[in-house]
């Protein structure tokens, strides 16, 4: 399993969540999350990050040829997907994770064949649903140090994904939470 730290809009926070254990970080491309960055705020650092770390672009309802181009500018490994997208218009060369929000134990949440993982943003949702994917399963939503070992265990993911469950305000990480964080994360 992997942790992926959402929402990192600074060097800083970013070099903190690798030094705690996280595999994956995570760039919001959607201006009016309070967590946006811009490709040129990300010019800046991006390329201080270690290779192995999966550098993810979180996108909502992008043209896949404007996706193309933030990937190439910055070096995004996914683009993270959380729109009205269909598997016929995604990038080209570049890992897809389809996240779906599901609000409700029975939501329906489609296995996405275009995908090579497919994001649950649930805190209610009920886990045996996923027993029919064939895609891995990234859990996310209001996840936080004290429940991610119970979550983690109901669910049995690939990954795990917190932006706000680390944060000391929108934006900015929380080091001491994001590494207990990830430590639970793990040792589930």
């Amino acid at each position: 399993m992997f942790v992926k730290i959402c929402g990192i809009t600074n060097r800083e926070d970013a070099m903190a969540a690798i030094g705690a254990g996280a595999r994956a970080l995570g760039f919001i491309f959607y201006p009016p999350s309070p967590r946006s960055v811009t490709v040129e705020q990300l010019e800046r650092w991006i390329g201080d990050l270690p290779a192995e770390i999966w550098k993810v672009g979180v996108f909502v309802d992008e043209p896949p040829e404007a996706i193309e181009s933030t990937a190439a500018r910055i070096g995004l490994d996914v683009a993270q997907l959380h729109g009205a997208e269909t598997p016929d218009r995604h990038p080209k060369d570049l890992r897809i994770w389809k996240a779906f929000r599901a609000e409700r134990p029975d939501a329906a949440v489609p296995d996405y064949p275009a995908a090579e993982a497919v994001l649950i943003d649930g805190a209610a949702y009920d886990w045996k649903r996923t027993a029919h994917f064939t895609r891995p399963l990234i859990l996310a939503g209001r996840l936080d140090p004290e429940n991610v070992c119970a979550r983690v265990a109901q669910a049995r993911p690939w990954g795990v994904d917190v932006a706000s469950g680390v944060e000391s305000s929108p934006g900015r990480k929380d080091h001491g939470r994001m590494k207990r964080f990830i430590e639970a994360a793990l040792r589930a």
